[in-house]
């Protein structure tokens, strides 16, 4: 048991944002909770987009949504994060990822540090200004620990004139519990969302 629960906290740090979103993106459906909490606490007007790559996640998900008569303000949509570009146009107020591989499900189909970085620059090159973005992290298992290595590596580098970006983690904890991030746009400077080399 943990006594802080990581997706609550980030729940709670974005929910002003929420209340105020436009154009909303969980860009790891998994079993639907981020959907959820974004239908739930977004404007009637809002329209949020939910990826995976995986049938059953998106079903999870679809079934959720449905039990709270709030699957017609969610799309759906079964594609890698990576590829958001060719299904969102505008700017994103609010994105949230939940890395790692679906509970319940095979652990082998995890998410990958290359799709992640993708659609994470891909994101910031679209969020809007005061837009957020959360990204809750597992090092605990191998590609896990890459990603959260590419993850924070991007965004240490981002522009401080920008972004404001902050890292919650249990620091007593031995169990490679996860890490959460936040990220705020705070300026409108144009930002170049291609992937560094």
């Amino acid at each position: 048991m943990q006594t802080f629960n990581t997706i609550k906290l980030a729940q709670q740090l974005l929910f002003a944002k929420v209340n105020k979103a436009k154009i909303l993106v969980d860009a790891t459906a998994g079993n639907g909770k981020d959907s959820l909490f974004l239908a739930q606490n977004s404007p009637i007007d809002a329209i949020i987009w939910s990826f995976d790559v995986q049938q059953t996640a998106i079903l999870n998900t679809k079934e959720l949504l449905s039990k709270y008569s709030l699957d017609d303000k969610v799309k759906l949509i079964i594609d890698s994060h990576e590829n958001i570009d060719q299904h969102i146009n505008g700017k994103i107020d609010v994105a949230m990822f939940n890395l790692g591989y679906l509970p319940n499900a095979q652990h082998q189909i995890t998410t990958q540090y290359q799709s992640t970085i993708a659609a994470l620059q891909k994101i910031l090159g679209s969020l809007s200004i005061g837009g957020v973005i959360s990204i809750i992290a597992y090092s605990g298992h191998q590609e896990g620990y890459l990603e959260n290595k590419a993850v924070q590596e991007r965004l240490r580098s981002l522009p401080s004139n920008i972004f404001t970006v902050g890292c919650w983690s249990m620091i007593n904890h031995s169990n490679n519990p996860p890490i959460l991030y936040i990220v705020e746009k705070m300026r409108g400077e144009a930002y170049e969302s291609a992937t560094p080399h």
